[in-house]
């Protein structure tokens, strides 16, 4: 299945509650995606994010084709580099640090990737990546040689977050980073969902279902959980009975 042009943007939208499971393809076995994806499919997942900081060139797209054999959800690059751009996807992220003030990141990459994307069918979406301090470097801060916010300065994460909305981006992206120690707290979730009217997302950090719901609660209209599923992926049955649950209900 083939996604059409901006079905993905209008599905986060039309869904308070979107939930991205993302696969490193740098932290995962292709031969582990089949029994992976069957989980995934019975979760209360609405879309799968393919990416990560460092992933070879040609990796990306071979997980994507596997993946896709598997679900009908959306997949979306989460590239960290232009060689992670395939047109086996539905969508891109099309990611603008604007926590970080290096060029590269800012714009620099964009323009390499253009000719690139120009070949494709995917669904771009700008989105303002905005990296925010969970106590431990990331390898994005490494690898964009950037600095994250510090949480202390919800100001300014407001502020950038709403700068990126008036430059035209379509999704807000706050992230803790892989392997957080913690997740972006409520209170700055809700103060910069309250200053914006494009989608936000929410990543980093998040391990179980109470912080999931501490998320949505705060605002977050779509949550990226990945090392949690790395980690644990009996998660996935927490989050199938959650939503038995809900149903229940």
């Amino acid at each position: 299945m083939k996604y059409s042009t901006n079905e993905i943007l209008e599905s986060i939208k039309a869904d308070s509650k979107s939930l991205a499971v993302l696969i490193d393809p740098d932290k995962m076995e292709i031969e582990n995606i089949s029994s992976f994806m069957f989980k995934v499919n019975s979760s209360i997942a609405t879309h799968i994010f393919v990416g990560g900081s460092e992933v070879d060139e040609g990796v990306t797209e071979t997980f994507v084709v596997e993946i896709k054999k598997h679900t009908n959800l959306p997949v979306v690059l989460f590239p960290g580099d232009v060689i992670q751009i395939t047109d086996k996807a539905d969508g891109i992220l099309f990611l603008s640090l604007i926590s970080g003030r290096n060029p590269e990141y800012l714009i620099g990459k964009h323009v390499e990737a253009v000719s690139k994307i120009n070949e494709t069918t995917l669904e771009v979406l700008p989105t303002g990546y905005t990296l925010i301090e969970n106590g431990k470097q990331t390898s994005v801060e490494r690898i964009s040689q950037t600095q994250p916010i510090k949480r202390n300065k919800v100001q300014t994460i407001i502020d950038t977050a709403k700068a990126g909305e008036l430059l035209g981006m379509q999704l807000i992206y706050l992230e803790a980073g892989s392997g957080a120690t913690h997740p972006i707290e409520p209170e700055i979730i809700h103060k910069v969902k309250k200053e914006l009217k494009i989608p936000l997302i929410v990543g980093g950090g998040i391990r179980s279902i109470l912080e999931l719901e501490s998320a949505y609660k705060a605002g977050a209209d779509l949550v990226v959980i990945g090392t949690a599923f790395e980690e644990d992926e009996m998660f996935f049955d927490k989050l199938r009975k959650q939503s038995a649950k809900k149903t229940d209900d």
